[in-house]
């Protein structure tokens, strides 16, 4: 049971370093840039 538990350890590692670095390369994928950086300019709109 012990070794099972070792491999379910190791593997929820392996996946939620892999879901990060997916996350990380959506966001930062060059087609992308246009729409976030929209979004990031949010905040600095006139309330006109």
């Amino acid at each position: 049971m012990e070794a099972v538990a070792e491999f379910f350890r190791s593997f929820w590692v392996v996946w939620m370093t892999t879901l990060f670095l997916g996350i990380v390369a959506w966001a930062y994928w060059p087609k992308r840039k246009s729409k976030l950086q929209e979004h990031a300019d949010i905040p600095f709109r006139d309330d006109e």
